[in-house]
């Protein structure tokens, strides 16, 4: 049985359509990534897997239940760490937990037991007395997760959990989440628009505009581009790039300022476009395919460039 399975979902906010027909699985034992721009419908997607926000139409099961007809069954198998923080920094980290776990009717020695396990898996026993304020970004994120896994839950929903970090609170949180994955047998589900996050994941889900654009695992979605990427930058792309198609017979991508040809031979390519186009760039780059590189080939476009774009009129009508 599939941890989850969303078919077909649409959600609308009047007339703009936050969730396009929306389809995937997430197996037991992944940890799945949803990677988008802001805008691009992670966080709708993820309320409504968090039975935060009513399924309009479609169909979602979390661990066989149906979020939309038995949606406290979704909640006794999901844990959640939301985008903000939920500590109370005024309680130490043994009293976060010790709170939360009364919220899911622990108490005695049952739920003492489940404090020690939770902050062991997480590396933040010998914090137990510190109160939450004076820990950095990096455990407070241990420590919100470590909330989440008291009622041992079987999925564990993280909205952009990295946001905030530092690198090397961002690795040691990943470490932590494999971790979880490997020896507790947890199936993770998590938003972001890092691709370096992304490429951690077992699986992946690329969401642009609402519309789920690719599906698959970080390798298979990279042999999408295929071969090498040149990027060339420009003060004159529009003319340069007519040149380029004509010098090289191939087609070449606009992205922004920079242009972009794939190409099974990069090097061979770099080397003819610096020798018939001096002057014409600023600086030409060789490079393998990434997943931004999937995701340009995908929408035309950055996910920096996408952010902005929905940034724009979110502004007015508050982030999806």
């Amino acid at each position: 049985m599939s941890a989850v399975a969303v078919d077909q979902v649409e959600h609308r906010y009047g007339d703009r359509v936050a969730l396009a027909g929306v389809s995937f699985t997430v197996e037991e034992r992944q940890i799945f990534g949803l990677l988008g721009p802001n805008g691009s419908g992670k966080t709708t997607l993820f309320r409504i897997l968090s039975t935060l926000m009513p399924l309009q139409k479609g169909s979602v099961t979390v661990c066989g239940a149906n979020v939309k007809s038995a949606p406290d069954d979704v909640r006794r198998h999901i844990g959640v760490t939301f985008q903000a923080p939920s500590l109370d920094g005024k309680l130490t980290v043994y009293e976060n937990l010790k709170h939360q776990g009364h919220l899911y009717g622990l108490s005695g020695q049952t739920l003492t037991q489940k404090i020690e396990d939770s902050m062991a898996k997480l590396g933040v026993a010998d914090r137990a007395r510190d109160f939450a304020e004076k820990l950095s970004g990096g455990l407070k994120r241990r420590v919100e997760i470590a909330k989440c896994l008291l009622h041992s839950p079987k999925l564990l929903l993280l909205d952009e959990p990295s946001t905030g970090l530092d690198p090397g609170a961002r690795h040691e949180l990943w470490n932590v989440l494999q971790r979880l994955r490997d020896e507790a047998g947890v199936t993770i589900l998590v938003t972001t628009h890092l691709m370096e996050e992304a490429d951690k994941c077992s699986m992946l889900g690329i969401l642009d505009r609402g519309h789920l654009v690719a599906h698959g695992r970080p390798d298979e979605l990279r042999s999408l581009v295929g071969g090498d990427c040149v990027t060339i930058q420009s003060d004159e792309p529009s003319e340069l790039k007519a040149a380029l198609e004509e010098k090289t017979g191939r087609p070449v991508q606009t992205v922004g300022d920079s242009l972009r040809i794939e190409v099974e031979s990069g090097h061979e390519l770099l080397s003819e476009v610096a020798t018939s186009f001096p002057g014409r760039f600023r600086s030409l780059t060789l490079g393998k395919p990434t997943l931004e590189d999937v995701f340009i080939k995908l929408t035309g476009r950055r996910m920096e460039e996408a952010d902005e774009e929905a940034e724009k009129p979110e502004k007015k009508r508050g982030r999806h």
